[in-house]
């Protein structure tokens, strides 16, 4: 565990996948057509807190959706890329404008897609029920599924990491 904080302390960006990740996967259209997905609150507070110490947030996600703008939003995610299959070319992309290496970067991503930028980055985290390919590749492997705090775990993490978990804590103890 004392690697994998580490490893989490090095971190200057997190990268998000969507489907799986930020939402348990599933895709559910109403009645008209229209899709929705479900997010978890707690993800937001850790995404929040990232962005409070100076840590950027991405979403990085194959399919595109207004929804994953809005929650971005919510979340302060300042990078949001969607329709973008080569998660790896569309980060390469991102940081080219950025003081950022992907070694700076921890990558969360549960499925084929997203193996190349797990391999590339500094810290991979993905959720248990991830494809076996992506669970062989992780450095982390969450104790939650996608769409149920798996994020806001490896924000804690990357908080601990940091030296500043303690002092995000205590905003909201006595």
């Amino acid at each position: 565990m004392q690697d994998l904080v580490k490893a989490a302390g090095q971190v200057k960006m997190l990268v998000l996948d969507v489907d799986g990740i930020l939402s348990n996967g599933q895709i559910i259209y109403d009645a008209n057509g229209i899709e929705t997905k479900a997010f978890n609150v707690q993800d937001g507070i850790g995404t929040n807190a990232l962005k409070k110490y100076g840590i950027k947030t991405a979403i990085i996600t194959g399919r595109s959706s207004p929804m994953v703008d809005k929650r971005a939003k919510e979340l302060g995610v300042e990078y949001v890329v969607q329709g973008r299959d080569d998660k790896l070319a569309a980060l390469k992309e991102l940081l080219k404008d950025m003081d950022l290496q992907l070694e700076d970067c921890a990558y969360m991503g549960d499925d084929l897609p997203d193996i190349k930028a797990l391999q590339s980055v500094g810290f991979a985290a993905t959720v248990p029920n991830a494809h076996k390919e992506v669970l062989e590749r992780a450095m982390m492997v969450t104790s939650r599924a996608g769409g149920a705090g798996a994020v806001r775990e490896v924000c804690d993490l990357i908080l601990k990491g940091h030296g500043v978990y303690e002092d995000f804590i205590a905003q909201y103890v006595l």
